[in-house]
């Protein structure tokens, strides 16, 4: 299989290549491009070392089976015909053609099939909020539909990429030494302090990213669940929380909910509340599961049941995500 990565010096073109150089994918040929700051660059892949090529509008994508792309969603609208030329699958992590009927939006655990019906050779790779949390509630829809979500989540500062990462710890480094922490990634200081505000906000006054919740949910699971969500920044580095309610057509208990998130792919049981064990982001940084804890019945409603959810935002988030994609074609046979 000859692969590509687009825009491959970002946070999320860096962890495709460790998630690839780690993945059981047969690779014969990885191509790496970027924009004109980061072409020439050379990095180490399976012992030896890719440059960087400029991406253009030319035939460099020829007998390239995926490209994994990454790089906005304006670069990824202005060279998808570019990519997909010749035959070229696209896997686009932007949310240039998350909600276009022609375009697949997929997560492997849920919709895989979804994969195989791309008229225009390219899949969307959901936001990485919306990922975690259909992840979490495929199994719980298996047992019941579900009606309604409440979501609240609480997003580090990868998910504003390498650069977000970046501005955190020099405003908590200069903070430290007296002086003041300057916003520019973020609207505000991140370090010490919360902020309910993440991508513009629409005419709702929800934000874009509160309404991607809503639109990618649907859309994956083909379903008519309704998601209400409050998207909150939050200062920690790496991987987001969730605080997830839910509404079932029938009951789910606790333990219905703790047997089916165990055996649930990309699912890890993290719920022992009496020894003080449930997920947090610290712990879920640099890893590939969907973490699930705190379940409980919600008191205010019979059919509801509330937990949380963690997950690494550029992994499972964004690039492993991309990459379960490409691994399920491979193994069916299809790219």
């Amino acid at each position: 299989m000859k692969l590509a990565i687009v825009g491959a010096s970002g946070a999320v073109g860096q962890e495709f290549l460790k998630i690839l150089e780690e993945s059981r994918l047969p690779i014969d040929e990885l191509l790496l491009f970027g924009s004109q700051r980061s072409a020439g660059r050379t990095y180490p892949f399976r012992g030896g070392h890719l440059p960087v090529r400029l991406l253009a509008h030319n035939d460099d994508f020829r007998g390239v089976d995926i490209a994994l792309v990454s790089a906005g969603a304006s670069t990824s609208k202005e060279f998808a015909e570019t990519i997909t030329r010749h035959g070229t699958l696209m896997i686009d992590n932007s949310s240039a053609f998350r909600m276009e009927d022609d375009v697949p939006l997929v997560v492997p655990e849920v919709n895989p099939e979804d994969a195989l019906r791309t008229p225009r050779r390219i899949i969307a790779n959901p936001n990485c909020t919306t990922i975690q949390m259909v992840v979490a509630l495929q199994p719980l829809e298996r047992l019941s539909h579900i009606r309604r979500v409440h979501v609240a989540t609480y997003q580090s500062a990868s998910g504003a990429g390498a650069q977000g990462m970046a501005e955190l710890e020099e405003q908590h480094r200069s903070l430290a030494a007296g002086g003041e922490a300057r916003a520019e990634k973020f609207a505000y200081q991140l370090a010490y302090n919360l902020i309910p505000h993440i991508d513009v906000f629409t005419d709702n006054d929800y934000t874009k990213e509160e309404m991607k919740m809503f639109r990618e949910t649907r859309k994956i699971m083909h379903s008519d669940v309704a998601v209400s969500a409050t998207c909150v920044r939050v200062p920690v580095m790496r991987a987001h929380s969730e605080s997830i309610w839910i509404e079932t057509e029938r009951p789910i208990t606790p333990q219905q909910a703790r047997e089916a998130f165990a055996s649930a792919p990309g699912v890890v049981l993290l719920d022992e509340p009496a020894e003080k064990r449930y997920p947090m982001p610290l712990a879920a940084a640099g890893t590939d599961p969907v973490y699930v804890g705190r379940i409980r019945s919600d008191l205010s409603s019979p059919n509801g049941l509330a937990f949380w959810c963690v997950s690494d935002q550029i992994r499972k988030g964004a690039a492993l995500n991309a990459v379960q994609i490409a691994q399920w074609l491979a193994e069916h046979g299809r790219r």
